[in-house]
């Protein structure tokens, strides 16, 4: 029985669009200056016509895969955390098992809101330590653009698209997910909610004349519940691993806004190079923040083998959670140039077509990894 739960592949897939804030502010009462005073968010990744929840997560999947090294046929457990799933049903994750042919994976969602990744960590962790599965891949997903309102400034300016995976896989070599929590507070659900799209109160045409089929937020209040959890879940998780807050050399915060970071940071005493912060691109990704945000932090090496970071969430429901891991995976092997730029060629056409060459791309990138992989062994 393996009892540790290793993180041995990573991937992450943007949207190409990029909208800046001087775009917002072209249909929307607001500016470049008030967003980034308080949010600190410069631009976000917004989807096309021909990208989704799913097609973000399978690429991220197979980019996570690739650097593995790993075959999507020896995955035991799929895991796609997400509050804008495909569809209510299936599942997005069992679309993301057919479309990488992960024959013997059981699959599933997870709502929990921005904290959903790290929730999905939590779970996939528990089950390789306990033997019922050796390889998990969990995805944070997220198309947030097609559930906001583009006419409310104090949501439509903070939010993106995007997805990150990772491969979790069971090992008797100590380190990996070294400690993990989840915790919740229901009491505050209608602080960050959609109110209709559930059985209680379905689409209907009032539902839509009123806009309750869009995020609606209490920002004031759920920045102090943000301000009062990211410290008191660092501080928790980090005691879980028999560590202290010095003995973490990076932090991974959800990427919410630069105000709750920085709050986070001042509260634990520490100082904010200590933090990853990738808000100002990306905007709020929800389920996809962190995983996005390791997969930058390992690609700008700030996050290296033997190195402990805390990964650490809030979101809807109200929910809270972290993780301390322990890194041990070494750094994903660079690819030949002309590949890249044959990716960024795609970039021009028309969007049918991206998508179809992106596929193949996919299938050619992740071919290769695992040859580079093998390689270096």
């Amino acid at each position: 029985m393996a009892h540790y739960a290793h993180i041995i592949g990573w991937g992450m897939a943007v949207p190409h669009r990029v909208v800046t804030n001087h775009e917002l502010a072209q249909f929307v009462e607001t500016s470049d200056e008030w967003i980034v005073t308080r949010t600190g968010i410069r631009e976000r990744r917004i989807a096309g016509p021909y990208e989704s929840t799913a097609t973000l997560s399978i690429a991220a999947s197979e980019e996570a895969l690739a650097v593995a090294g790993i075959s999507p046929r020896d995955v035991d457990l799929i895991l796609v955390a997400t509050v804008t799933p495909e569809h209510l049903f299936p599942s997005t994750a069992c679309l993301v098992q057919d479309a990488l042919g992960a024959t013997k994976a059981g699959a599933f969602d997870l709502l929990a809101g921005c904290s959903g990744f790290i929730y999905a960590l939590h779970i996939a962790a528990a089950a390789i330590r306990s033997g019922m599965h050796q390889v998990a891949l969990v995805i944070g997903a997220e198309t947030l653009s097609r559930i906001v309102n583009w006419r409310d400034r104090n949501t439509c300016v903070l939010f993106g698209d995007g997805a990150g995976a990772v491969v979790l896989k069971g090992s008797d070599m100590p380190g990996g997910i070294l400690a993990s929590m989840i915790r919740a507070d229901g009491s505050g659900a209608e602080l960050l909610i959609i109110p209709a799209g559930g059985s209680r109160f379905p689409i209907s045409e009032s539902a839509v004349r009123d806009g309750c089929h869009f995020i609606r937020m209490n920002g004031r209040e759920v920045f102090r519940f943000a301000t009062r959890v990211m410290e008191k879940a660092t501080r928790e998780v980090v005691a879980q691993a028999g560590l202290r807050l010095e003995d973490v050399d990076l932090i991974i915060p959800h990427q919410a806004n630069i105000r709750i970071i920085e709050t986070a940071a001042k509260g634990l005493g520490l100082p904010m190079d200590r933090f990853f912060v990738n808000i100002d691109r990306y905007g709020n990704t929800s389920a996809a923040s962190i995983p996005i945000a390791l997969c930058e932090a390992v690609q700008q090496r700030r996050l290296n083998p033997g190195d402990r970071a805390v990964m650490v969430a809030f979101g809807a429901g109200l929910t809270w959670a972290a993780a301390v891991v322990q890194w041990g995976a070494p750094q994903a092997r660079l690819r030949p140039p002309w590949l890249e730029r044959l990716k960024r060629i795609t970039l021009y056409l028309p969007a049918q077509l991206h998508s179809r060459l992106m596929r193949f791309w996919r299938h050619l990138d992740a071919r290769l990894s695992r040859i580079l992989r093998q390689q270096g062994e």
